[in-house]
């Protein structure tokens, strides 16, 4: 005999991901990939996604079509070691770039042996009998063309957080870091450098350099330096160093570019949204360059 009063089936759970339920919303789909971040747009104005979320899917389409070579650091500007330097100059590059991974090459900077992990250096403490090639880690070598998304696929898989780009004639191009990676998705990533501007703006370094905030102002560098520095053009003023240096390049800065101004060396160490983040200042050597580029 039936039960008169069956049991009422359970509910099924939704078990559909939000990108399925986003995808949804917007069918039929769009033509095009700026017609679905119309549609994203749209779907913000209904509440059905937040506006983070739209930001960070625009980011992750337009992501699809980006290579390393767009977000690369490029050779000219990378930090890298010299297996034949001297322990202390390579302590001394570690400290004033802050890195925590350089590429090691031997003799031809396109000759890249291997990756030094900033961290692996505490072992020569314990083992000072250690030569550097013991610590050195394989390079991972990637060719130009490399889409964004099989990067990171590769960086979560084989854990490498480092990749160094080659391009069509096997020459090295330049650096991807898995950070340069996910910025594109959920923008910039706070480091080492962001410093929040009340803990100061202007640091001592061990090698008698020091870090200088590029938002840091021009009055209290001159005051912190005991000097003048000033634009070489009378009319113009500015209120950060950041904008004066800017101004005496004649252009947006670089990392590695470098400048003198008012018996000082200015090195760009970081930059951020087409502004200098931080400086890496000295005295002025009476053998230094005008301007370039630090690491020619």
């Amino acid at each position: 005999m039936s039960d008169p009063h069956p049991a009422r089936p359970p509910e099924k759970e939704d078990k559909r991901s939000f990108l399925q339920k986003v995808a949804e919303f917007i069918h039929p789909g769009p033509d095009s990939t700026e017609d679905l971040i119309e549609t994203l747009a749209d779907a913000e104005d209904n509440d059905v996604i937040g506006a983070d979320s739209r930001v960070m899917l625009e980011r992750v389409i337009r992501m699809a079509d980006m290579t390393a070579s767009d977000v690369m650091v490029a050779t000219r500007r990378m930090d890298m070691v010299n297996i034949e330097a001297p322990l202390e100059e390579l302590l001394n590059l570690v400290i004033s770039t802050a890195h925590s991974r350089f590429p090691v090459y031997q003799g031809a900077r396109d000759n890249i042996i291997g990756i030094l992990l900033a961290k692996d250096l505490l072992k020569l403490q314990r083992a000072p009998e250690l030569n550097i090639r013991a610590l050195l880690r394989p390079a991972v070598f990637v060719p130009e063309s490399k889409g964004l998304n099989d990067l990171l696929r590769e960086f979560r898989g084989n854990r490498n957080h480092l990749a160094i780009v080659i391009d069509e004639f096997g020459r090295v191009a330049g650096l991807v870091t898995i950070e340069d990676v996910l910025e594109q998705i959920v923008g910039e990533i706070e480091d080492e450098f962001d410093i929040p501007e009340d803990d100061g703006d202007i640091f001592g370094l061990a090698d008698r350099t020091y870090r200088v905030s590029g938002d840091t102002s021009v009055e209290r560098v001159c005051e912190a330096f005991d000097t003048l520095v000033q634009s070489s053009d009378a009319d113009a003023h500015f209120d950060t160093i950041g904008g004066l240096i800017a101004h005496e390049m004649g252009h947006v800065p670089k990392r590695g570019e470098h400048l003198q101004l008012g018996g000082l060396h200015f090195v760009v160490l970081h930059t951020k949204g087409g502004a200098v983040r931080w400086f890496k200042v000295s005295r002025v050597a009476d053998d230094s360059p005008a301007f370039g580029s630090a690491s020619e």
